[in-house]
Formats: C-alpha cells, sequence, structure tokens
C-alpha cells in the first residue's frame, strides 16, 4: 500500500494583495517542512500516527501559525492550548484543552491515546500528566511573539474576540493540523490550536474535539479542521464527514463538500478541512478565501498552495 499525508495551517480571508512575496515563501516553506517530517516516518514504514504527529510538531514550533509557539494571547495575556489526535484503526483517541506552557500540546494528546486511560483531559489535570510523563514545558517568555503581542493589544483596545487575523479586515482561523494513510492501511488524523485572540472565560473551540476537528475511522477517513470553531461544534464536521461516507456511499470529495461548501455554509460556518480515505485519495476543502495546506502521496511530488 501506498502512503498519503496531508497538512493545514489554517484557513480563512488570506488575500494575495496583503502578502508579502517574503511572508508568502516563508509559509510555503514551512509547509514544507511539515509535510517533509511526517513523510520521512511514513517513507520508513512509520505509522499514520507518528507522521501526523511529527508534522503538527513542526508547524507548532513554528511562530507562522497559531499553535504551539505562535499561539495567540487571551484576555489575560496568557496562552491557552488546545490539541487533539485519533488513529482508524481502534478508534483511539488522546485531547487536551487549556494548556498553559506546553512546547508541542499534540505531544500531550498522543501520550494520552497511549498511556491513559481516558480521553480528554484539560488545565492543571493535563498539565500534571504531562509532567508525569516527562513532556517539554517553556516559560511564558517562550510563547510572547510580537506578531501575536500586537494582535492581542488590538483586540484588548477593541474590546473584540477575534480570530487570529493579521489586520483589521482580514480573518484566519489559525489551527494546524495532518492527516495521513501509512502503507499498512491506517489512518490518523490530529489538530492543534491556540484558540482566538482576545478569548475569554476558557473558551475552547473544535479542534480539541473528537468528532468536531479531528476523527479518523480506518473503514472512511480521517479529517483534521480548521475554522470558527462554534460551528464547527455544532455541526460535528469531522464525523459528519465520516458519517456521510459510510451511511450514505459518498466519495471522500463528496462528503467534504457537501459539509463545507453546504452545510456549514448554511449554518454560518466558514473554514475547511483536510481529509484522507483507506485508499490514500486526498481532500483539501474550504469555503474560504484560502487556506494554508500541503500534501504528498508516494511517488508523487510534494505540493503547498495558500490561495483558492
Amino acid at each position: 500500500m501506498n502512503y498519503s499525508l496531508a497538512i493545514h495551517g489554517g484557513a480563512g480571508t488570506i488575500l494575495r494583495s496583503s502578502m508579502t512575496p517574503e511572508k508568502e515563501q516563508a509559509y510555503h516553506l514551512a509547509l514544507r517542512e511539515s509535510l517533509i517530517a511526517g513523510e520521512n516516518i511514513l517513507a520508513k514504514g512509520g505509522s499514520a500516527l507518528d507522521a501526523v504527529t511529527a508534522s503538527i510538531v513542526s508547524l507548532e514550533n513554528c511562530p507562522l501559525f497559531n499553535a504551539g509557539l505562535g499561539s495567540v494571547y487571551t484576555n489575560e495575556g496568557k496562552h491557552e492550548m488546545d490539541a487533539s489526535i485519533m488513529e482508524g484503526s481502534l478508534l483511539e483517541a488522546g485531547a487536551v484543552s487549556m494548556l498553559k506552557n506546553i512546547k508541542n500540546p499534540i505531544l500531550l494528546a498522543k501520550t494520552i491515546l497511549e498511556k491513559s486511560e481516558h480521553v480528554f483531559l484539560c488545565g492543571e489535570g493535563a498539565e500534571t500528566f504531562a509532567r508525569d510523563n516527562g513532556l517539554n514545558f517553556e516559560p511564558d517568555e517562550y510563547f510572547n511573539t510580537l506578531f501575536r503581542k500586537e494582535q492581542w493589544l488590538q483586540a484588548l483596545n477593541e474590546d473584540q474576540i477575534l480570530l487570529d487575523h493579521n489586520g483589521l479586515n482580514e480573518k484566519k482561523f489559525g489551527t494546524v493540523g495532518a492527516v495521513a494513510k501509512d502503507r499498512n492501511g491506517n489512518l490518523a488524523a490530529g489538530t492543534s490550536t491556540g484558540g482566538m485572540t482576545n478569548k475569554k472565560f476558557n473558551r475552547i473551540g473544535d479542534s480539541p474535539i473528537i468528532g468536531a476537528g479531528t476523527y479518523a475511522n480506518n473503514n472512511t477517513c480521517a479529517i483534521s479542521c480548521t475554522g470558527h470553531g462554534e460551528y464547527f461544534i455544532r455541526g460535528v464536521v469531522a464525523y459528519d464527514v465520516s458519517c456521510l461516507m459510510e451511511y450514505k456511499g459518498l466519495s471522500l470529495k463528496e462528503a467534504c463538500e457537501v459539509v463545507i461548501l453546504d452545510k456549514q455554509v448554511r449554518l454560518g460556518g466558514e473554514g475547511g478541512l483536510i481529509g484522507v480515505n483507506k485508499m490514500g485519495d486526498v481532500a483539501l476543502v474550504f469555503n474560504s478565501e484560502g487556506m494554508y495546506r500541503g500534501c504528498i502521496k508516494e511517488g508523487e511530488g510534494l505540493e503547498t498552495k495558500i490561495y483558492k
């Protein structure tokens, strides 16, 4: 069997007119590095779960994306991160939310999947579990990127809770994610995010919720979402794609388009998703102006894109 891998770095109002050539190049390079990190594992016969994790760690370590290092600020000037991961053979999953100071939330989600009897941990308890399992922590200063601080100060000044954004007329859903199929036919999906700029009340979006932001089932597909989380939770988007394939016999592409281009549009949800099915077909579907994305299949060239 051949392997497949797809990644995303967020969707939203991403316009050529507001992107410098240097920044565009930086995004393509970061997406490329993420794909290479995951493909290196798949090419050696490694698991889809490990490949998804490696790709997301690469994106979490890049300040361009709203996850890990590049996470946005909360109303209190802190960083609260969420992540989830799922594998398709036994439907095992791990999820975390309201994390502070953990360098790579996706690694904690994977550790929960592998070493805990639970699926979803949050806050201080999740951090204690992370310490008990030797995960890396970083001080607040590690996450204090100037770009995100300027976003937060603007949002604070306007008393708005904002989607990850670059300017007044832009909004970007800065979640990162990956989906993969390995040579053994196993599927996996993962998603990680810093949430919304200036968010209050420990708000949680779809990214750490199994079935909403992340889902994997070897019989159907692996899905990672990026979008306006409230709508993606209400639409149970990731699982909805799998259901349309399992119960209605739709193809991966058809199911993704029904959910993102029809159902989410009618609900009011902007964003997109990436998916892979058991044959290794890849779907990259979004209803916004753009989505940072890329994919690679065994024997084919690597591809990264930003705009429609």
